[in-house]
């Protein structure tokens, strides 16, 4: 059984909330992203690689409109400090997923690897759930939200499919780092008009 295994107390959760709602769409991606890692840990040949693809899309532009949308107001909803602590969190997930990216899906070492990154992701989701996500909901009015919503779908098109271990949890790095930083650019553009 996975360790990060699928909430259906997200997707009630997700649920309860106006659509487009900012926290109700992260919510639903956690959920999907829990379901991910347990179909990975059941799949094999090459339904795990199509699994661990799907999973690293997902968790790439998830993190990345995270940072874009989502940490500038956690910052004054949940403070500082934990913003930081997520954006950490977001850089040392995306060292661990290029490694992942190096590995063959089928090696015990990929399933040791991966064992302890979906841990560090649980964690992480838990931390945005608890006190990220709260005090947005809080703090900031459905309107709001669901502005915030419509600039992470479109943010979710343009950000790269593939996570780059400098650009993550440090927005000022994105300028530094090519093809990546490129993309999201275009993603600030995009999320600024």
């Amino acid at each position: 059984m996975s360790a990060f295994s699928a909430s259906e107390a997200e997707r009630t959760a997700a649920a309860q909330l106006p659509d487009g709602d900012v926290v109700a769409l992260l919510l639903e991606q956690h959920a999907r992203i829990r379901d991910l890692f347990a179909e990975l840990s059941r799949a094999t040949g090459d339904d795990r690689q199509r699994a661990f693809d799907e999973l690293r899309a997902l968790l790439a532009v998830h993190e990345a409109a995270e940072e874009l949308i989502l940490r500038p107001v956690a910052k004054k909803t949940a403070g500082a400090d934990e913003a930081d602590a997520r954006n950490s969190e977001e850089k040392e997930a995306s060292e661990v997923l290029k490694k992942l990216e190096g590995m063959d899906v089928a090696s015990p070492e990929f399933r040791a690897v991966l064992a302890e990154f979906e841990r560090a992701v649980s964690e992480h989701a838990e931390h945005e759930e608890r006190e990220e996500f709260p005090a947005i909901v809080e703090q900031c009015t459905p309107d709001q939200r669901r502005t915030m919503g419509a600039r992470l779908r479109k943010a979710e098109h343009l950000a790269p499919p593939h996570p780059h271990p400098s650009a993550a949890g440090s927005p000022a790095a994105l300028t530094l780092t090519g093809p990546f930083a490129a993309m999201m650019d275009k993603a600030r553009d995009a999320i600024g008009h």
